[in-house]
């Protein structure tokens, strides 16, 4: 069962791994007004999948050898974190996973459904699908900010 924002917030975490859109400095700025300071990372045993209708990845559990690259966000505040929190999908599973680094960080887990066989692809979405969805951020991070819904 998923925990409520507020629940899944309150666990106190401090270090978040970014495996799919908010991996982009625009995604970023539209969301919390900054750049957090990031370090490069990977989540071992771990994949960022393509999902079903979606322009965003879910990060799915993945034996076989893989890992998820992303970064690491080392700096949020506890608003930000509040407003990162709203602005994932309620089906997101804040979670701590094992990275590269042998440290751990909290995720947001993708508990399945509409999992496509094939990776997400930064790169094809930033081509493709960036600009678009980066001046959503912009439009839903100050609602989001002001402790509103993010519907536009």
């Amino acid at each position: 069962m998923t925990s409520s924002r507020r629940e899944r917030v309150a666990q106190g975490p401090d270090v978040l791994f970014c495996y799919g859109t908010l991996q982009f400095d625009a995604v970023l700025k539209g969301l919390l007004g900054r750049i957090p300071a990031r370090t490069p990372v990977s989540a071992p045993e771990w994949r960022a999948a393509a999902l079903a209708g979606r322009v965003y990845p879910g990060l799915v559990a993945y034996s076989h050898g893989g890992s998820a690259p992303g970064v690491l966000l080392t700096d949020l505040t506890d608003g930000e974190w509040e407003i990162l929190d709203a602005f994932e999908d309620d089906r997101y599973e804040l979670r701590e996973v094992v990275l590269s680094t042998g440290q751990r960080g909290w995720t947001y887990v993708w508990p399945g459904g509409d999992v496509l066989a094939e990776d997400w692809g930064a790169a094809a979405f930033e081509v493709q699908h960036l600009q678009a969805y980066a001046d959503r951020c912009a439009r839903i991070g100050p609602r989001l900010a002001a402790g509103l819904p993010k519907g536009e």
